[in-house]
């Protein structure tokens, strides 16, 4: 008796501005290779064509129509999903956001419930020591940091951070950089990153050198002490690379802004305004590629960019580099009560259970 075939289904997204994708053609066909049925989506927006995924071996269908994909397939895609209410019969894997406690992800899990369907979140495809198997966080911080750089550049000339787009590749993005900062007729500015050590801030810093910005990496040992912090106001740019958790430092408190100062941008990757626990808490509200940076001070000017989508601007270094960590662990959803995939049902269960007792 053979063992029934694992389907893959990639689906197309939803989300404006979104052109990445979980795997590319050639994992595709590794997959395939593996013993895996794999159906992708057409799609009028993903930064890789459906030619390379037609010519890997996938099966085409048509936009969106991963509803009525058969209810054994695994749909896969990165961002969320239409917000119509239907119950989700399938399972699913992507980024739910959907166990923080927010009200969006609440309704997620209550379609699911419903539909009987289960998601394999993304951010919780852990391995045996709780570190996450694939992450968009070097990318990330690559794009905050120009995104932060080209805020800079902007004020250095009087002007506010112009409106962003996509780049077709992180070249193009330091090329048209490096023409904005040349025409401010400045130095280099310096910065301080924060979290220097991990994948978010490393992106970061590799930008910033790459634009000629010296930098002052911290991580842990440097922040252990719980500030205050002078030395980020020392420099003209800051990232803020690590997330708000209970225990985090204030690195710029309330009142920063009309100090005596250097720091002319602020760069949140970690983006995290609503938290009790937001360690830059001079601005209260993320930003968005139409408008990338809030003025909360005007002389001296202090900006802050917050984008919450950042590795969206370069589609195609950020969806390559995810879809090779990710794939490794592809090729093992046949056994999905097992490793990364059975940690991750397991969180999905306590989640549903915990969603089914508030409704009892």
């Amino acid at each position: 008796m053979t063992m029934p075939t694992t389907h893959l289904w990639v689906r197309a997204e939803c989300r404006d501005n979104e052109q990445r994708v979980g795997v590319t053609p050639q994992g595709v066909a590794q997959l395939i290779d593996a013993g895996l049925q794999v159906t992708v989506e057409e799609s009028p927006s993903r930064i890789i064509g459906i030619d390379g995924f037609k010519a890997a071996g996938a099966e085409i269908a048509a936009e969106g129509s991963w509803r009525d994909a058969p209810l054994d397939a695994i749909v896969f895609g990165l961002k969320e999903l239409p917000d119509d209410g239907s119950p989700l019969r399938h399972r699913h894997i992507m980024f739910g956001h959907a166990y923080k406690g927010q009200s969006a992800g609440q309704k997620l899990l209550a379609r699911f419930r419903e539909g009987g369907g289960t998601l394999y979140d993304l951010e919780y495809l852990v391995d045996e020591s709780g570190r996450r198997v694939a992450a968009f966080g070097y990318w990330a911080g690559y794009a905050g940091a120009a995104v932060s750089l080209f805020g800079w550049a902007a004020q250095t000339q009087g002007q506010t951070c112009p409106a962003m787009s996509t780049w077709p590749d992180a070249k193009a993005m330091c090329t048209q950089l490096s023409n904005e900062m040349q025409k401010t007729g400045q130095a280099a500015p310096t910065a301080l990153v924060i979290g220097a050590l991990g994948r978010v801030g490393t992106g970061a810093a590799d930008l910033c050198r790459q634009m000629g910005v010296s930098v002052t990496g911290w991580d842990m040992q440097e922040t252990a002490h719980g500030g205050p912090f002078p030395e980020i106001l020392q420099h003209e740019l800051f990232f803020n690379c690590i997330l708000a958790q209970p225990g985090c430092p204030v690195f710029v408190p309330k009142g920063s802004e009309s100090a005596h100062r250097n720091l002319r941008v602020i760069g949140d990757i970690a983006c995290d305004p609503d938290s009790a626990y937001n360690p830059v808490p001079v601005y209260d509200r993320a930003t968005t590629w139409a408008e990338p940076v809030i003025r909360v001070h005007e002389q001296p000017p202090l900006d802050v960019m917050a984008i919450d989508n950042l590795p969206s601007l370069l589609p195609l270094e950020s969806s390559e580099d995810f879809a090779g960590q990710l794939l490794p662990h592809l090729k093992t959803l046949g056994s999905l009560q097992s490793g990364v995939w059975g940690r991750a049902h397991q969180i999905f269960e306590t989640h549903v259970s915990q969603l089914n007792a508030g409704a009892n």
